[in-house]
């Protein structure tokens, strides 16, 4: 049995980008411990049957919530639907992330590689980076802030510490959002609302990227993170649940990496 301070049954957690990948597996470790989850996508395609599968496995009720989180209308319906659903939100965790590899200006010596990032490519990656955490924050602000309670997990990557080859404005992104989540964390520590962030290394899925480029990210791994292994879905889970529960009361404004030592 777990200590109490970890029990977060009956809590109810709204989770972005959460129809596969690491939002995904946080889903699957907070329903399996007694949450119940509004789980988001920007289209059905995944999320629902998601949320069929971590309602089966876990008993809990897992609803998927369609929404486009990097516009704020979207953004307040979808906010509005979980409160009228299940009356309240305990947890909040911002996990919708995606990147593209380009330089931001292309390269004189790297002939025949990627072109350099179109605008419509760098607003995209800032959007669903740092623009949907931001928008989801300051709506369900609010209401935790009215019952001083609550937590908000943001999920940054191990490139808040450490640029990536080809990931600038992903890295400036995710270094954007461990900083909004310093200063956050100060404007809402007084009303008993934490802010943390988690930085995760490599962390494959296939149904996201597809099997090769899954087992292509398993093999760099194996020769480029200190721990020579890539990260399991359930391991970044398990700490969202460490940051979700009453565990980490004393905790606020901190970007945990978990990424095998990739960031050292």
């Amino acid at each position: 049995m777990l200590p109490a301070e970890y029990d977060v049954a009956g809590k109810v957690v709204f989770i972005t980008g959460a129809g596969r990948g690491i939002g995904k597996g946080i889903a699957q470790v907070l329903a399996e411990a007694g949450a119940d989850i509004a789980l988001n996508a920007l289209t059905p395609k995944y999320v629902e049957g998601t949320a069929k599968e971590i309602a089966a496995a876990s008993g809990r009720r897992v609803v998927p919530v369609i929404a486009d989180v990097t516009k704020a209308g979207d953004v307040q319906r979808a906010v509005d639907t979980i409160l009228r659903t299940f009356g309240r939100i305990d947890v909040l965790v911002n996990a919708l992330g995606d990147s593209i590899r380009k330089p931001l200006v292309a390269l004189p010596d790297k002939a025949g590689t990627a072109a350099a990032l179109s605008d419509e490519e760098i607003k995209f990656i800032m959007d669903v980076n740092l623009t949907e955490a931001i928008l989801c924050t300051r709506a369900v602000g609010p209401h935790l802030l009215e019952r001083r309670a609550g937590k908000v997990i943001n999920i940054a990557s191990w490139t808040a510490h450490q640029g990536g080859k080809d990931l600038v404005l992903y890295t400036a992104a995710k270094t954007a959002l461990a900083g909004f989540t310093r200063a956050q964390a100060l404007e809402w520590a007084p009303y008993g609302v934490h802010v943390n962030a988690i930085a995760p290394g490599i962390f494959p899925d296939p149904v996201t990227s597809g099997e090769e480029r899954a087992e292509q990210s398993r093999q760099r791994a194996a020769q480029t993170v200190p721990l020579k292994r890539a990260g399991r879905l359930r391991e970044v889970g398990l700490l969202a649940l460490y940051l979700a529960s009453g565990a980490s009361d004393y905790m606020t404004g901190q970007t945990i990496f978990i990424d095998g030592g990739l960031s050292l």
